[in-house]
């Protein structure tokens, strides 16, 4: 139903986007698409997050009902090593967070 609400919003937001530039600016029809379709998507991205979110939640548990996780294996593989490394180096600290305090060579 969230991926269904947030399509809804999106559609009715760009109808009205695009009758309003082409009837009341008089535009193109291609034009009055353009303007409309990246207006829907400024506004949605910025007003409609936790729709957005919602069906993002709908979708990944329709393609992946069994996933435990929703990190790639990369990230887990890299999750892994710092476990590792803190593991064997008690004294070593890892904070991802926080950027380095020390520069790389550019």
């Amino acid at each position: 139903m969230a991926f269904f609400k947030y399509s809804l919003f999106r559609g009715v937001l760009f109808l009205a986007l695009f009758l309003g530039a082409y009837y009341l600016l008089g535009l193109s029809p291609l034009a009055a698409a353009l303007i409309a379709a990246f207006g829907a998507f400024v506004v949605s991205f910025i007003f409609l997050r936790k729709q957005r979110d919602g069906a993002t939640a709908v979708i990944a548990e329709r393609m992946a009902p069994n996933a435990t996780t929703t990190q790639s294996t990369g990230a887990l593989a890299d999750a892994e090593a710092e476990d590792s490394l803190i593991d064997s180096h008690p004294d070593v600290q890892v904070d991802a967070d926080r950027p380095s305090k020390t520069r790389t060579a550019e």
